[in-house]
């Protein structure tokens, strides 16, 4: 089974600009609020559908329905596919937010997922931040005090977003992403989200948007406290430097970089890979592809024999099974 490239979805939404074009080459329209481009998504009714070779047009939900056993190898194939892989483009500050796990979304009614997710950066302004996380000492009480007086911000946790930087958000953790910033997002399977606060502001309307405050509050983990970058544990081999930037128990997220040539492992196990710099040239049995900064490539775990190539130095991200 070769790789599967997929269309994107894009999402217009108020925080959104127009990186998803400039920076990543996207096919906006001529909106200035194109937030989101959903890549790998099996969603609902929000379906990725590959864009070359057998399964042209097929729906990835079909694709796991039917191939389901070259995708997955040697782990179980799932009802649906695991991950939502996203760019968000926060042209504006997003809401403060809080995800529930799948035991509290499976008891709120709102489907079988929670919501586990990590960012890495790919552009940021020199004044841009992430919120991540409660301050330390802050409770339930404390954080309705500040919802009420509209000074939620003197409860987060905050630090400047820096290209590279990876976040790791595990449902529970209250968060935000500051305005100008450029990302990548990998989560559990899940749109459900719970607004805690929106900083004062009004929709396309002219009203508040609806915020889910008590849902919020009690998907809350208070003892989380404050979230920093993740510090990558590296490893150096003779061919390449990896890097596990998150091990979770829905994926694990690293960068890879190499020189010239790097065979993939076979593991018998699907992998995504979304290159960050310098374009990749990927050639697996019949199959060849070049990847640029704003590709995304689900290799299924049938593909064998996968061999990247480059001019030079080059990095990707890598997402794949626990």
């Amino acid at each position: 089974m070769q790789p599967l490239q997929f269309h994107p979805l894009l999402k217009r939404i108020r925080w959104g600009g127009r990186r998803l074009g400039t920076a990543l080459g996207k096919p906006l329209g001529d909106a200035s609020d194109y937030a989101e481009s959903w890549e790998i998504a099996d969603c609902g009714n929000d379906q990725s559908t590959a864009v070359e070779g057998p399964f042209a047009g097929w729906t990835l939900a079909r694709l796991v329905a039917t191939e389901g056993g070259a995708l997955f190898g040697r782990d179980r194939v799932p009802a649906h596919f695991p991950l939502l892989i996203k760019f968000l483009d926060c042209n504006d500050r997003l809401s403060v937010q809080v995800h529930p796990n799948d035991q509290q979304a499976q008891r709120m009614g709102r489907g079988d997922n929670g919501k586990t997710e990590s960012w890495f950066i790919l552009e940021a302004n020199p004044d841009s931040r992430i919120y991540a996380g409660l301050k330390p000492g802050v409770e339930r009480g404390s954080l309705e005090r500040h919802l009420d007086s509209g000074t939620v911000e003197e409860c987060l946790h905050s630090f400047p977003a820096k290209r590279g930087d990876c976040v790791f958000i595990p449902a529970g953790t209250v968060h935000a992403i500051g305005e100008g910033i450029l990302l990548m997002e990998v989560q559990q399977s899940s749109d459900v989200t719970f607004r805690l606060f929106d900083w004062g502001r009004l929709g396309p309307d002219g009203k508040p948007r609806q915020l889910h405050r008590d849902e919020a509050l009690a998907c809350t983990d208070f003892d989380r406290g404050p979230v920093n970058p993740i510090d990558p544990i590296a490893v150096e081999t003779g061919t390449e430097r990896m890097e596990e930037l998150v091990r979770c128990n829905y994926f694990v997220l690293r960068q890879r970089t190499f020189s010239h040539t790097l065979r993939l492992e076979d593991n018998d196990r699907f992998r995504v890979l979304m290159p960050l710099g310098r374009p990749i040239n990927l050639r697996a049995d019949n199959y060849e592809k070049m990847l640029r900064l704003g590709d995304t490539l689900l290799v299924p775990a049938a593909t064998k024999d996968v061999t990247l190539s480059s001019a030079g130095r080059s990095v990707f991200l890598e997402i794949s099974p626990p």
